[in-house]
């Protein structure tokens, strides 16, 4: 097993008492998979300023002035991110969306299920 120790002690993060954090779901569940590079810099960028229920009010001009994007370049990363489950907009608020596990999808896909196969699943332990 790897013993992992910081290279700077000095340095180690402390979470911030603001609101924004990353859920490590990004990469687990593969949403950044899914991002171009402009996607991943915007919603890096929508989760720094976000408030706690992820709502952001920056002008499309100031963010592509701080992610030195021009219009189009930040109107697709914006489609990417709604296309992907992980953003809603609505001109001018932004709200990065919470995110659901991929079993959590796999259900709702499913549709209402029959009590059987819930105990089914169960016993198998399979999701």
């Amino acid at each position: 097993m790897i013993v992992k120790t910081p290279i700077l002690s000095q340095r180690v993060r402390q979470v911030p008492k603001s609101f924004s954090w990353i859920d490590h779901r990004l990469v687990s569940d593969c949403y950044i998979n899914k991002c171009s590079h402009a996607a991943a810099a915007l919603y890096l960028f929508l989760v720094c300023v976000g408030d706690r229920r992820g709502l952001s009010y920056y002008s499309d001009k100031s963010i592509a002035e701080k992610l030195k994007m021009d219009a189009g370049l930040l109107e697709k990363a914006r489609s990417e991110l709604i296309r992907s489950d992980l953003l809603a907009w609505r001109s001018p608020i932004y709200q990065v969306l919470s995110m659901e596990s991929a079993t959590v999808k796999k259900r709702s896909s499913q549709g209402v299920m029959r009590l059987s196969d819930i105990f089914k699943q169960a016993r198998e332990g399979s999701p």
